[in-house]
């Protein structure tokens, strides 16, 4: 081969390697623009009726009804739960409060001056939730009553009936979060930044729903709950999806994939109870 030739030979192989390195730069540079185009919230969907949540709402909206199942509450309860709440913080775990109430704190706007706790039980998600429902169950046939009713009853508000503005909300999430309706919950979500640990899910996961029956193995959690209840668990894992790096949820014979971002779709048996896997290193 003259030494022409080998000029030439490797000018071509440059140039190629030039051309496909620019073409997986325009490729990753596309993904990642795409990514960033990606709006993220989570959807629950019961029948005709759709409501929407961002997700750190729907984090908190899942812990709210998780709660409440843990002590075998009705799904009505979470509905008021959830609807106060959204009233009260917009589902949001805020440390102030405002005119009518300068010490209220945490998701229900709970005030330690009227006995709900101190500051810190109150800005603790789980002890609110729990501190709201042992009032509720206080109320006489809170179960049948409006939902703005129920809640003006534990909460004194000084806006009885601004309740009644998130009913719809509070009912859709919590019918899917208590896992009345399944595969009702979908977060479209962006891809995880970082790998997810289940040490730190499972103690989510406990904190949440008590002492429930969970093991991990590898990046995958495994939680032996059945019906109703393997649907709540299987929702409170994709409401937190975002802030655990869940990458995909099984339960029966539906799969959710945060990569789809298509909901649930049919998929193989999961065998029982729930399988949560999470994002490896590099993923």
């Amino acid at each position: 081969m003259t030494r022409r030739r080998r000029l030439r030979r490797a000018v071509i192989i440059g140039l190629f390697l030039v051309l496909v390195g620019g073409g997986i730069y325009t490729a990753a540079t596309l993904v990642q623009r795409s990514e960033k185009l990606i709006t993220e919230e989570c959807t629950a969907a019961v029948g005709t009726q759709r409501s929407q949540l961002a997700t750190d709402q729907a984090a908190n909206a899942a812990l709210i009804t998780a709660v409440s199942v843990r002590r075998g509450l009705p799904p009505r309860a979470a509905s008021i739960a959830l609807a106060t709440a959204m009233q009260e913080s917009k589902l949001r775990n805020i440390s102030h409060g405002d005119l009518a109430g300068p010490d209220s704190r945490g998701l229900f706007q709970q005030r330690p001056s009227q006995g709900w706790g101190t500051q810190e039980q109150v800005m603790d998600p789980v002890y609110a939730a729990n501190a709201f429902y042992d009032a509720l169950v206080k109320v006489p046939g809170y179960a049948t009553l409006e939902i703005t009713d129920a809640a003006q009853r534990v909460q004194r508000s000084a806006y009885p009936t601004a309740y009644a503005e998130h009913e719809s909300m509070g009912r859709a999430f919590a019918s899917a979060l208590t896992g009345e309706t399944p595969a009702a919950l979908n977060c479209t979500l962006r891809s995880p930044e970082a790998a997810g640990d289940p040490a730190v899910l499972l103690s989510e996961l406990g904190a949440a729903y008590g002492n429930i029956p969970a093991a991990a193995t590898g990046q995958t959690v495994k939680v032996e709950v059945a019906d109703s209840y393997a649907w709540s668990v299987a929702h409170w894992a994709v409401a937190n999806a975002k802030e655990l790096s869940v990458e995909r949820v099984d339960v029966g014979n539906k799969r959710w994939d945060r990569k789809a971002r298509d909901g649930w779709q049919d998929a193989p048996d999961a065998g029982g109870g729930v399988a949560i896997t999470l994002a490896a290193a590099g993923s």
